[in-house]
């Protein structure tokens, strides 16, 4: 079983997918840092990439061939300057020249070296082949696998012996629920507890607290962008920006000029239940529709479902609890990946295998066991919340419009969200000794539906929504 830090379920990166945009531009810089340890890296004179399955279908929408070049550009999706995303992907175009991991030049065309063949591999529906022509006349040939939340693997796993020793270096290795509430009664500790003392075992105290405040950072600015910026996203469905309209509306005469006096200032709005709802479906919207501009975003547990956790985060801090602080965000994130990490070891979190049960399901469930600990909900009673907001997304479907990450997909969030609060307040209202289903069996169900979930709603636009409503509707 392999070991999955915080810090691997949330992760840093850019829009629109993290198992078709991250994933695939970590694969491009994986395959140029084994050529480096190789010493093949300059001696490769001609590049192809093929993307295969759900990579090809969807891809175009999804923005796999500029994630590919970038990351074969050398460019990193944490610290690439996103305003300049598209005048690179411009450049690259116009003079057919690629700086090879931003240091070898090499001819390259964007629209005949990057091949979109719809045939799938049998290990995973998200195959990348990356294909070098060596000046000795030999070809480096790799096939990864972006298996969703910006995970990637080789068939062989090379790296599995590995990981499956540090996971055995956890105090507390966790596989299911059921192992997470033994860990918490052993050693009478809350789950955020738990998985901290797990994180140590990877790193400090002090790298933990900066890769949260970084990871927070990320979500608010996020939310922040997305609230204060109008017009229609890219890409031909003409999809109005909604976020700044709902915010427009609810935000208030306070002054603000940055993302905490924001925060300050929306606590001091009105908060019936209308509104409650309006902020938490605009904190949702707002991430979603950065994400689909190719902005940056953190993958929780992918791209797709990015809005629901920092929309239910966002929601305790500025409605539940007004003195709430980085305690409350570090236990929040502690939480919700450890439940990530569950149905990704359980089941899936990618949507080319498991539908949108495997994104947003997965999501609303993180959010909805988080907040419940939050508000002070025993390690049961977290779980609870986890598997009644997993309960109402199993069966969920993927089917995005013209292969975009927009319809139906950024309204799913904002539904994901409330579900996700509804899902902790159902669960702190009951005795988990009753309740019928647990979490591990939600976990091995979604699994389970997943299989026999068609291949046409996996991501591949074949199905559902995306055969129903055509770009020449929109």
């Amino acid at each position: 079983m392999e070991c999955i830090s915080v810090f691997d379920m949330l992760k840093i990166g850019v829009g629109p997918s993290s198992s078709h945009t991250l994933g695939p531009w970590r694969a491009a810089e994986r395959w140029i840092e084994e050529l480096r340890e190789n010493n093949q890296l300059k001696q490769v004179e001609k590049i192809q990439v093929i993307l295969y399955g759900s990579l090809s279908l969807t891809g175009k929408g999804h923005a796999t061939d500029t994630a590919v070049a970038l990351g074969l550009l050398g460019t990193d999706p944490v610290t690439i300057p996103v305003e300049k995303i598209t005048s690179y992907i411009t450049e690259l175009k116009e003079t057919k020249k690629l700086l090879f991991g931003g240091e070898h030049p090499l001819a390259f065309d964007f629209d005949t070296d990057i091949i979109f063949k719809r045939e799938f591999l049998p290990f995973h529906a998200n195959g990348i082949e990356f294909r070098g022509q060596l000046k000795n006349g030999k070809t480096n040939s790799e096939t990864y696998y972006s298996i969703g939340g910006g995970f990637v693997v080789k068939e062989e796993r090379a790296n599995s012996k590995e990981n499956k020793a540090v996971f055995k270096t956890f105090p507390f290795p966790i596989k299911t629920g059921e192992e997470l509430l033994a860990f918490c009664k052993q050693e009478q500790k809350s789950i955020s507890e738990i998985v901290l003392e797990n994180e140590r075992s990877l790193n400090s105290d002090d790298e933990i607290n900066t890769n949260i405040h970084h990871i927070w950072d990320t979500m608010l600015e996020c939310m922040y962008t997305g609230c204060h910026s109008e017009g229609t996203l890219p890409g031909g469905l003409n999809v109005r920006r909604r976020a700044y309209d709902i915010h427009k509306k609810l935000k208030g005469t306070l002054p603000y000029s940055n993302p905490k006096e924001w925060i300050e200032t929306i606590r001091d709005t009105e908060v019936k239940f209308r509104q409650i709802l309006k902020w938490v479906s605009c904190f949702a919207l707002s991430v979603n529709e950065v994400n689909a501009s190719l902005g940056r975003v953190v993958t929780a547990p992918t791209n797709g479902s990015a809005g629901v956790i920092p929309a239910v985060l966002m929601y305790y801090l500025v409605i539940e609890n007004h003195d709430g602080d980085f305690d409350d965000v570090k236990r929040f994130l502690l939480v919700a990946s450890e439940i990530g990490s569950i149905f990704k070891k359980g089941a899936t979190i990618s949507a080319a295998m498991g539908g949108c049960q495997a994104e947003i399901g997965v999501s609303s469930a993180m959010a909805a066991g988080a907040l419940t600990e939050l508000m002070g909900g025993t390690p049961e009673q977290v779980l609870c919340a986890a598997e009644i907001a997993m309960e109402h997304h199993l069966g969920l479907t993927c089917d995005p419009i013209g292969g975009l990450v927009q319809v139906p997909c950024i309204e799913r969030n904002s539904m994901g969200a409330i579900k996700a609060i509804n899902a902790a307040e159902l669960a702190m209202d009951t005795d988990p000794e009753t309740a019928k289903v647990p979490l591990d069996k939600v976990v091995n169900t979604m699994w389970e539906t997943a299989k026999d979930m068609s291949t046409k709603y996996k991501e591949t636009s074949e199905g559902g929504l995306a055969v129903g409503v055509f770009l020449s509707d929109c």
